[in-house]
């Protein structure tokens, strides 16, 4: 059962429990927020094809991480009790593949968000200022100091910063510089140390997938991306006027498999009622990205 708000007290307290209960968990971090709360990452499997999956890049779009959670719990149980997890059995999986995950991405902003100023012993009139003067924090999407962390790596970065905020926002805001943000930095050299294979990275709202950048993706996305659209009905997308995100950055530098997944239809934050609607889609994409192998 998922507690809600999903905030991240709750998340270590998931992870610690899953951690107890499955001894195929295992748990580090992977550096601190600004505020230094812990970045977690969850391993799972032995295997040589490496598969990463992050959520909360984004404060209000924090049902990833729920999301993602639920289904790592429901694959850590089917690895125990030697059961299929999608069309694979579960320890197959896990002999096959090794899997990273990093739930929240931006624990401090999901903080805010969820709890307003009274989460943050950051500055509360500047964060005022940066959330427009309002003191609901219900658009919140960037971290605590106001950037945005999906705009933050150098995958033609200059061209967000010409047309986006030039000062620190509830959103958008791309940094005075590429990996200034030690959330954004922490993923990066995540990144580079790991050497992932394939890396998806949820987002929400809309539904769809996307999986190119720059023509420098290889072919294999999109057979990929035809099965998460069968698996999933989430709209395969190649392109996007959009740059300097996490995916755009991964597949640009490796030229290996990045999609974006737009999580569920409407606004943000998605609605609770959804939850059990979204996590049979979620699911079925997380373990398809598991089990097909690379071309």
């Amino acid at each position: 059962m998922v507690q809600f708000p999903y905030d991240s007290k709750v998340l270590a307290a998931d992870i610690k429990q899953l951690a107890d209960q499955y001894h195929t968990i295992k748990c580090s971090s992977i550096g601190y927020s600004v505020l230094g709360k812990p970045l977690y990452e969850l391993k799972i499997g032995e295997g040589l094809q490496s598969i990463h999956w992050n959520g909360s890049f984004h404060a209000n779009e924090w049902m990833t991480t729920a999301l993602l959670m639920s289904v790592v719990r429901s694959y850590a149980k089917a690895l125990e009790e030697d059961e299929y997890f999608g069309s694979v059995k579960a320890r197959d999986l896990y002999a096959n593949t090794t899997l990273s995950l990093v739930p929240m991405v931006n624990p401090d902003g999901v903080d805010l968000f969820m709890h307003g100023l009274d989460a943050s012993h950051a500055n509360h009139n500047s964060l005022v200022m940066m959330n427009g003067a309002n003191k609901t924090f219900a658009s919140w999407k960037a971290n605590i100091r106001g950037v945005d962390l999906n705009n933050q790596f150098p995958a033609n970065w200059e061209i967000e910063k010409e047309r986006k905020p030039t000062a620190p926002s509830f959103r958008d805001y791309p940094g005075e510089q590429p990996l200034t943000e030690p959330e954004a930095i922490a993923m990066a050299e995540l990144t580079k140390r790991c050497n992932f294979d394939r890396v998806l990275a949820f987002h929400s709202q809309g539904e769809v997938i996307y999986w190119g950048y720059q023509g420098l993706e290889p072919e294999r996305s999109f057979h990929m991306v035809e099965a998460f659209y069968k698996g999933s009905g989430y709209e395969p997308v190649r392109t996007i006027d959009s740059y300097a995100g996490y995916k755009d950055w991964f597949i640009q530098d490796y030229q290996k498999e990045g999609y974006t997944i737009e999580v569920g239809k409407g606004i943000n934050p998605l609605p609770l009622s959804t939850f059990p609607y979204h996590y049979g889609r979620v699911k079925e994409i997380c373990a398809l990205s598991l089990s097909t192998p690379l071309r």
